[in-house]
């Protein structure tokens, strides 16, 4: 019965897509007026001829940047004796497009559907996969899947590190932005593995062997990242989100805030550290510029940019005191 829902969900969506591509196709050349666009040759760069129907004249018509000529006048009783043979041979296209992609598609997917389709869960609910519309909502939630990871672990503090340091150095392209996500993602993961670990091993493990459901395997999987964030986030941050819950009960244990009070604090105390360590990471280098504009300026050389002089001496600083191992070290470190 479930499978049965899922078939008739999907024709319904491909008979709503056809319809809609149908209805668009109309809209943009709806093949009717006093004058259409039959066929249209280009022979170069923005050069071509085409075929226009004027009223019940063909016009034979040259297309370049400088306008549209009138090349000759065409045979109306030839150009119609073609254009009929040639819609009679073949069928329109999007006739060809639904009896052979769309019936291909449902002949691959019923079979792959009624016979390779995990088996429903018997516990039910939510997260049961015992109704197609569970099975709709659960992947709807995988597409939120990302940013609430990133907004759980320490991606945001890392690479709002490594973006200010960019800016500091004076190079607001190197490195390149996916090197700068790379590096934030994999020490992301590096900081992240004991509490991966725990949730593979409490949550995942049980789950695979059917030993919890599905809504259990998610509250044990939450305990590890709420303990990880409760480590990092403030009291005063946590106090002010559960002023704007307006809960009734306050909770004894921040163990036993919900995930929206705990998620947005977490969040707001990472980007506060996060400008802390921007703003360390720009006072040598701020110097540098003052002293270099001072130099510039006493020696009278008004048009040389101070940025231009002061970059070979940040980052001749910068690789002197081995600073790439400083900042990352600091970040992995500054997480307890």
């Amino acid at each position: 019965m479930e499978y049965l829902k899922i078939i008739l969900s999907l024709l319904l969506i491909i008979a709503s897509g056809c319809l809609l591509l149908r209805v668009m196709k109309n809209k943009i050349n709806p093949g009717k007026g006093f004058i259409q666009v039959i066929y249209y040759q280009p022979i170069g760069y923005k050069k071509g001829i085409g075929v226009v129907k004027a009223f019940d004249e063909y016009l034979l018509v040259g297309i370049s940047e400088n306008g549209i000529n009138l090349i000759s006048k065409l045979d109306y009783t030839k150009i119609k004796a073609v254009f009929e043979d040639e819609s009679s041979q073949k069928k329109p296209s999007w006739q060809k497009i639904f009896k052979g992609g769309i019936f291909s598609l449902l002949l691959f997917f019923i079979p792959s559907v009624c016979f390779s389709a995990p088996q429903a869960s018997t516990g039910g609910g939510l997260f049961g996969f015992s109704s197609a519309v569970d099975l709709v909502v659960f992947i709807t939630l995988l597409s939120f899947l990302p940013a609430i990871l990133v907004m759980m672990t320490s991606f945001t503090r890392i690479v709002i590190v490594l973006s200010l340091l960019r800016q500091a150095l004076g190079t607001p392209t190197v490195p390149p932005n996916q090197v700068i996500i790379g590096l934030a993602l994999f020490l992301t993961l590096f900081i992240m593995s004991p509490t991966v670990d725990r949730v593979y091993n409490e949550a995942y493990i049980p789950l695979s062997k059917k030993e919890i459901t599905m809504q259990d395997a998610i509250t044990k999987a939450s305990i590890p990242f709420k303990e990880f964030m409760l480590k990092q986030t403030r009291q005063k941050d946590l106090a002010l989100f559960l002023k704007l819950s307006k809960a009734e009960a306050k909770p004894e244990t921040p163990m036993d805030l919900p995930m929206k009070i705990v998620v947005p604090a977490f969040a707001l105390g990472e980007l506060k550290r996060a400008f802390e360590i921007g703003f360390l990471i720009f006072l040598p280098f701020l110097v540098i510029d003052i002293v270099v504009a001072s130099i510039l300026l006493s020696m009278g050389m008004f048009m040389v940019p101070p940025v231009m002089i002061s970059m070979p001496f940040k980052l001749l600083l910068f690789v002197l005191v081995d600073g790439w191992q400083l900042i990352i070290g600091s970040l992995a470190g500054g997480f307890k």
